[in-house]
């Protein structure tokens, strides 16, 4: 099912599979701000990653003396949710553990998503609410993480002309340097490298290579909000977070016309990483009747040219 929130500026609809947005609009100009899912460089838009984020040192974890196998960014987007509510300008979704899950992550959850929207004098804001609750006896462990993508070049895509997202600018408030780590392409594992990427103002401009050497995942709470901008500098989106750390991506060596910027509770494995999922860097810890609850907000700039 395909769910719409509304108002005077600004339509965001969302599919209850996997409780993904898959569009903003502003209502004004017409204009789409969310990547559309093109299968040739990515088929998804802004999938929810749960109960892992990234990829598992050769594609498995342990617990309590087993393996169990696991692919990137665990199962949450590939499952249908249910509705809990709905208004104009909120919505909620649950997902709950069944025979399915159990038998490839051994906890009971329940995952609740929701959405609401905010227009403001500057902004058309779109709130991301998460909430885990773990209603079992025992403790448990679990990463949380966005994906959404949006729109680069926001001006439009010519594939015959190949104007694609050099040019654009990244922004990333309040610092004039990022560090952060390489990764190993092929198995989506972290290198234990400082890479600095120096930036100007804030600002970094995309290049024709930028993102072919690795995924950028950023830690330690360099800043707490990601902007994407255009050539001379004006806002099309920001991504603001209080999150451990987030990462910035666009698939390697594609040239594709989006960019992913990703909060997250929770990363891939590190190539050098042993142990067992409760020594996962940057897991999350909850216990037995707790609850956990995260997000994020896009902020949305009208835009004409």
């Amino acid at each position: 099912m395909r769910y719409f929130l509304t108002n005077d500026r600004i339509k965001v609809e969302i599919d209850s599979f996997g409780a993904e947005i898959k569009s903003v609009i502003n209502r004004n100009n017409m204009r789409e701000y969310m990547w559309y899912g093109d299968p040739k460089f990515w088929g998804r838009t802004s999938p929810v990653l749960f109960p892992f984020v990234g990829s598992l040192k050769d594609k498995k974890y342990s617990w309590n003396g087993e393996e169990y196998p696991m692919g990137q960014h665990g199962f949450a987007r590939d499952n249908e949710f249910d509705l809990i509510s709905q208004t104009d300008d909120e919505i909620w979704f649950s997902f709950k553990s069944n025979e399915a899950t159990l038998a490839k992550y051994p906890f009971e959850f329940e995952l609740q998503i929701g959405y609401k929207i905010v227009s403001k004098n500057e902004t058309d804001d779109v709130s991301v609410m998460w909430k885990v609750l773990n209603p079992a006896s025992e403790t448990m462990y679990f990463s949380i993480g966005a994906h959404p993508a949006f729109l680069c070049p926001f001006h439009g895509y010519d594939r015959k002309k190949n104007n694609c997202k050099t040019g654009y600018k990244l922004f990333f408030e309040g610092t004039d340097m990022i560090h952060h780590h390489g990764n190993d392409v092929a198995k989506g594992l972290a290198i234990r490298e400082d890479i600095e990427m120096p930036l100007d103002n804030g600002y970094v401009t995309i290049t024709d290579d930028f993102f072919d050497r690795c995924t950028y995942m950023i830690e330690g709470n360099q800043t707490n909000r990601v902007g994407i901008a255009d050539e001379e500098g004006k806002h099309i989106v920001d991504v603001c977070f209080d999150t451990p750390l987030f990462a910035v991506w666009s698939p390697e060596k594609k040239n594709a016309p989006f960019i992913c910027i990703e909060p997250w509770y929770g990363r891939c494995d590190a190539a050098d990483f042993e142990g067992d999922l409760s020594q996962r860097e940057f897991t999350n810890v909850l216990e037995s009747g707790q609850t956990f609850e995260g997000g994020y907000t896009m902020k949305f700039y009208e835009y004409y040219w």
